[in-house]
């Protein structure tokens, strides 16, 4: 079967839907935790009276902290519904923050293949990720794009090499059986109920009067290390060995270990909310991957973070921001914005 046979085969079964078993119950150590792998020290995230300053019920989680129970929730999908890859690559992530997510939250988790599309010979493939509360809102809605990546681009010597360096219970090669059946399920119907706390309450950002177009964020420099890296795989749960093992990197085609493409986007956040002053206050982050940061063992990576207002809407008193993220002469991001509200 070619790979654009595959990938049409695949289009069919766009619109698979499960959901999560049971719920996720978002933990405060776990939000401190999160925020010190992305380097993120706002102390909305770290202080119950700070974030309560900013009327928050409890610690805020990070913009990118959705990833962690996405990613698990994920799993399903690429290993029996997402079939006739080897690996993926990372390419776009979009987060739409309706609400932010707070300690103590119990969400549940819905997963759904939202589009297949191939592009110059290549599948990119769309999950989204909906989070609802126990009020029947929804508060996140996170959209993840991979690039399906088949045995021909890579070295056939990796199939052998990973699992003998992974941790006894997780199988990054593990796939559906060929002749496994293999049955559609959808969404069910029913009312979708966004949540308004996003675009309702009164942020703790500066005044929209304050902010014109054009404005420069001060540029921030972010250190990492091979720890961090390491630190962060166990954090997200992304076990992927190409961020933290120079053999399998450069096997799948890689000079030398690479950063998580959600922990750049997650230092990102923090610098733009940094600036802002509330992290809740943005409604819409999308980064467009453009090459990866490498992380060598002796000098680690130092990537550079920018950013600039694009655009301000005086009726909604919010704003467009482009960032920008750089290790040395390569761009780690192509296109970066986020969607902000001002007091």
């Amino acid at each position: 079967m070619t790979a654009a046979t595959e990938a049409s085969a695949l289009e069919s079964r766009v619109g698979h839907y499960y959901q999560m078993d049971g719920t996720y119950v978002v933990g405060r150590e776990k939000v401190r935790e999160y925020a010190r792998a992305v380097q993120d020290y706002h102390p909305a995230h770290w202080d119950v009276a700070a974030a309560a300053e900013l009327g928050y019920s409890g610690l805020v989680a990070p913009l990118t902290f959705t990833s962690v129970p996405g990613m698990m929730c994920n799993r399903r999908m690429f290993e029996s519904v997402v079939v006739g890859y080897d690996t993926y690559l990372q390419t776009e992530e979009v987060f739409e923050q309706h609400r932010p997510i707070v300690a103590g939250d119990e969400l549940r988790i819905d997963v759904e293949l939202s589009s297949v599309r191939r592009t110059a010979g290549r599948d990119f493939i769309t999950v989204t990720n909906t989070f609802t509360d126990t009020e029947g809102e929804r508060v996140h809605t996170l959209h993840t794009t991979v690039v399906g990546i088949t045995a021909e681009d890579i070295d056939p010597a990796i199939k052998s090499a990973v699992p003998k360096i992974m941790m006894h219970d997780v199988d990054l090669l593990a796939i559906a059986e060929s002749d496994a059946v293999y049955e559609k399920a959808v969404r069910p119907d029913g009312e979708v109920r966004i949540a308004q706390g996003g675009t309702t309450r009164t942020p703790g950002t500066r005044s929209f009067e304050d902010v014109s177009v054009g404005d420069q964020l001060p540029a921030h420099h972010a250190r990492l290390s091979r720890g961090d890296l390491v630190n962060y795989a166990g954090v997200a749960g992304d076990a992927n060995p190409i961020h933290w093992d120079e053999g399998i990197a450069k096997l799948a085609g890689l000079p030398d270990v690479i950063a998580h493409g959600m922990l750049t986007m997650g230092l990102g956040a923090g610098f733009a909310s940094a600036w802002s002053g509330d992290p809740g206050a943005v409604t819409r982050y999308t980064v467009r991957l453009s090459q990866p940061a490498i992380v060598s063992a002796a000098e680690g990576a130092d990537i550079e973070y920018s950013g600039r207002v694009k655009s301000l809407d005086p009726a909604t008193r919010s704003g467009v921001i482009i960032v920008g993220a750089k290790a040395g002469d390569q761009k780690i991001f192509g296109m970066a914005t986020l969607n902000i509200r001002f007091r």
